[in-house]
């Protein structure tokens, strides 16, 4: 019999290209995860990944198990769903939601009190993580829906797109300005956010100008990357909409980068969350906050 941390094991192998990333996914260290995957292969009579010193690929008993290994967790999720929602008639329907680390931490307490002040008969459970981390985790079934960035993701529901920005503190030498170029940046620390979403595309940007700056801090704490930037300690590249936090953003020349935030349900829950109140009331009350701020509606019906 196949347990079911092995097929965990195997899929975060899959969705992380590495052991080591895969380990950090399930909490575990990365011996326990690779006897797993051995006591895995054994079960299957094949190995499911050819090992390199630089990547892991799947074996074509690997590919074919892939699909396989997301229905059976999905199948698991549903019926812990269903377990959470207790057998009992009238019993308060339970979503779990995945949450993108980067979305303004006070947009979203004003969008969670609405939907708590609603007094709707349906339970929320938040899961945080990085953009990057939540769709494996709704292809998964781990989670009914995303609320974050959605751009590429098909049947999402946008809210609002906005575009990046420099941030810094309210005093700063340049919070004044309308919009900055490079050559402006030059001689000031930075910090690096490394829950950005637009991180690769900001280090391509600096680093085809030959800016190369002095790196204040790292840190994969939002809150921490906004006391830091308030402070004075550094400036960094920050959605428009963490001017609500009490920074100042203000537009970089030539930097393009946007994104659209919104909300996107799992084919396997549309069923059951797809009518969700709880979900469309937080999606009105993000638009409407959205709209008071920098970040615009988009302008068709479609994530981009």
């Amino acid at each position: 019999m196949i347990d079911r941390y092995l097929i965990r094991y195997f899929l975060a192998v899959v969705e992380q290209g590495s052991f080591s990333r895969a380990a950090g996914q399930c909490g575990v260290s990365q011996p326990t995860l690779s006897v797993g995957i051995g006591k895995l292969e054994k079960l299957v009579g094949e190995p499911l990944f050819l090992r390199t010193s630089r990547r892991v690929e799947l074996t074509p008993a690997g590919a074919r198990m892939v699909p396989v290994a997301r229905r059976i967790e999905a199948q698991f999720a549903e019926l812990e769903r269903q377990t959470a929602n207790g057998p009992a008639d009238g019993a308060m329907r339970l979503i779990r939601l995945g949450v993108t680390a980067t979305l303004p931490a006070a947009w979203l307490e004003e969008a969670l009190g609405t939907v708590m002040r609603a007094g709707l008969s349906e339970r929320l459970e938040i899961v945080e993580h990085r953009a990057s981390e939540l769709r494996p985790l709704l292809d998964r079934g781990r989670i009914d829906a995303i609320l974050g960035r959605v751009d590429g993701v098909a049947q999402a529901t946008p809210l609002f797109a906005e575009g990046y920005g420099i941030a810094m503190a309210p005093g700063h030498r340049l919070a004044a300005r309308t919009a900055l170029t490079t050559d402006d940046l030059a001689g000031e620390a930075m910090l690096v956010r490394r829950q950005c979403e637009a991180l690769a595309e900001t280090s391509r940007f600096f680093t085809a100008r030959g800016v190369r700056p002095f790196m204040a801090a790292r840190t994969v704490s939002e809150d921490r990357a906004i006391a830091y930037v308030r402070a004075g300690l550094a400036i960094t590249v920050m959605p428009a909409s963490y001017a609500a936090l009490g920074v100042a953003i203000v537009p970089l020349e030539g930097f393009a980068a946007r994104r659209t935030i919104g909300l996107a349900i799992a084919p396997d829950a549309v069923a059951r969350a797809g009518d969700s109140a709880a979900l469309q009331t937080l999606a009105t009350a993000l638009t409407a906050i959205a709209g008071r701020g920098d970040a615009t509606p988009p302008t068709d019906g479609a994530a981009r």
